[in-house]
């Protein structure tokens, strides 16, 4: 039995909990500033209400447990990462904001062997990093990899064409902060919401605009061996214009208070969703057995049922990418100390693990509607 913290009690973290509760190998602690709002949530783990910013609380929480699992925002987690690496726990997180995982990764020297730090663990960056890397793989010489993701409501109706199904502040993140890329063999910087473009996947036209963080550690990883590299995200076609005049035109993106005021009138106006879809797409360009080639790899994963209870597609993917590199890494799969990159996870390995393989799992999608019954599952034993 494998005892591990989850700091963060929303949509993404209540989702950890329940996944890795839906197996007999992991004792749960879930740790959040409100209580659960249905007794449900309690089911199978333990509830802590404290304020992820408790260090003394926190640091009791952590003794005698193996992983710390951040699900909170991600101005925190230097301070739970900085925790959970002194009282000898690994440590992961989902966040996409780049100068919260360099002050993560500064805390990740000389770890004994068996302890790792692992940031980035969602979705994007997370599986899309894991995924990227694969297809880069693959070429003899590389010139061009592409990164897209959207997470997409089934039936938008309103103007932006979008609906809230995760963090707020991560979705401003993204919208507002400089985002990394390589440019005619180059590291740079370039702005978040440009680079706009028209793609087709499956016959269903999309645009695809610069968002910060997704490329996670990619850019370190491909330096040198790689000509061009970005990430974009995906959405309906007239998003990015009107996002531009909300963060751009009108001045809420700065720092401060028009960040607040640009989060308030997103989760008042916009409205949330559970029905959704993820998109997951990498295309890459180069030499491939000698010739020049074009490869691309497509993941679609649609909101469904788990259990008897509705999840949306942000929360299937998010959840169990963390679940999938954190039971990886109990099982000895993850042979690494230290800093771990999304990219050193085989995405082999990823997709076969019984978290990964909600990514490929057709039983996940509001047409077909079936139910995965997770309690039939048991710990693989390490290779």
């Amino acid at each position: 039995m494998k005892r591990v913290v989850v700091v963060g009690g929303g949509r993404i973290g209540s989702s950890i909990v329940k996944l890795l509760c839906s197996t007999t190998d992991y004792e749960v602690t879930l740790v959040d500033q409100r209580a659960p709002t249905e007794q449900r949530e309690l089911r199978g783990c333990q509830f802590v209400q404290a304020d992820a910013r408790d260090t003394s609380t926190i640091e009791d929480l952590l003794r005698g447990k193996d992983a710390l699992v951040s699900a909170c925002s991600y101005d925190v987690n230097p301070g739970l990462a900085k925790l959970a690496l002194s009282s000898g726990l690994s440590y992961f997180d989902l966040t996409e904001d780049v100068r919260s995982t360099n002050a993560v990764r500064a805390l990740a020297e000389r770890l004994p062997e068996g302890q790792i730090c692992m940031p980035q663990c969602g979705l994007a960056p997370g599986f899309v990093s894991i995924l990227g890397y694969d297809v880069a793989r693959r070429f003899e010489r590389l010139r061009r990899l592409k990164l897209r993701v959207g997470a997409l409501p089934r039936y938008p109706s309103n103007h932006l064409m979008y609906n809230l199904s995760w963090s707020t502040d991560g979705l401003v993140n993204e919208y507002c902060n400089q985002c990394d890329a390589i440019e005619d063999g180059k590291r740079t910087s370039v702005r978040a919401l440009e680079g706009l473009e028209r793609i087709a996947l499956d016959g269903v036209e999309y645009e695809a605009f610069n968002t910060s963080g997704g490329l996670g550690t990619l850019c370190d990883t491909l330096a040198g061996k790689v000509r061009s590299l970005d990430y974009k995200t995906i959405r309906y076609p007239g998003h990015r214009l009107l996002v531009d005049f909300l963060i751009n035109g009108l001045g809420l993106g700065q720092v401060g208070r028009p960040r607040e005021l640009l989060k308030e009138l997103l989760e008042n106006e916009v409205g949330s969703t559970r029905q959704d879809v993820v998109l997951v797409y990498v295309a890459a360009e180069g030499v491939q057995n000698g010739e020049s080639c074009h490869l691309a790899e497509l993941y679609r994963v649609s909101h469904g049922r788990i259990s008897g209870e509705e999840w949306s597609a942000i929360q299937i993917t998010t959840a169990a990418a963390v679940c999938a590199v954190l039971d990886l890494q109990i099982n000895s799969r993850l042979e690494r100390r230290g800093f771990v990159r999304q990219e050193d996870v085989a995405l082999s390995a990823f997709l076969s693990n019984r978290f990964g393989r909600l990514y490929v799992a057709n039983d996940f999608g509001a047409d077909r509607r079936a139910e995965s019954d997770w309690s039939k599952l048991k710990l693989e034993p390490a290779a």
